[in-house]
């Protein structure tokens, strides 16, 4: 499902016009991107929690050299599904 298809379900499931649906899930998306750039965990009991996780700076290798390089400290998005999201899924 891409977001089309997710803004033309919304709009079904809440009878509501697409540009709403559209409105609500950009919404939506803007405020988990807010809070996780502010560090903040994002949970929606139920479906998941969003955290973001810090990686420690390392050494890598290339490929195709061998040679080592070093990989800068950066941060990730982490999800962890909740119960209610893994018993629908299995």
């Amino acid at each position: 499902m891409n977001k089309a298809e997710l803004v033309s379900a919304i709009a079904e499931g809440a009878d509501v016009e697409k540009a709403v649906a559209t409105r609500a899930l950009d919404a939506v998306l803007d405020s988990i991107t807010k809070a996780l750039a502010q560090g903040d965990d994002v949970v929606l009991t139920g479906f998941g929690s969003f955290t973001v996780k810090e990686r420690a700076a390392r050494t890598g290798r290339n490929p195709q050299t061998g040679e080592a390089i070093e990989i800068a400290a950066s941060k990730a998005v982490g999800f962890k599904v909740g119960k209610a999201l893994k018993d629908a899924v299995n």
